[in-house]
């Protein structure tokens, strides 16, 4: 994985622990060389980061997309159920 994956998934790990109750509980997992980040909640906390009508979701994956660094294309981010 590039450093561009890891810099992409500490970003949404930090995103998405800063708005749970259950920090501990947030797990962000990069998978095909950091393209792809699954991130995982306590079950509770999943709407608290999806927000009304994907709003949260779609503001997450907006930062993560501005984030982006040289040419590359930007990581996409999967809510895990």
């Amino acid at each position: 994985m590039s450093d561009d994956g890891r810099a992409a998934a500490n970003l949404i790990e930090f995103i998405a622990k800063s708005i749970v109750s259950e920090p501990e509980a947030v797990r962000v997992t990069p998978l095909d060389g950091g393209r792809l980040l699954e991130l995982e909640t306590a079950d509770d906390d999943r709407g608290r980061v999806i927000g009304r009508q994907g709003r949260v979701a779609k503001a997450m994956r907006a930062v993560l997309a501005a984030s982006r660094t040289g040419t590359g294309s930007a990581a996409r981010l999967d809510i895990v159920d």
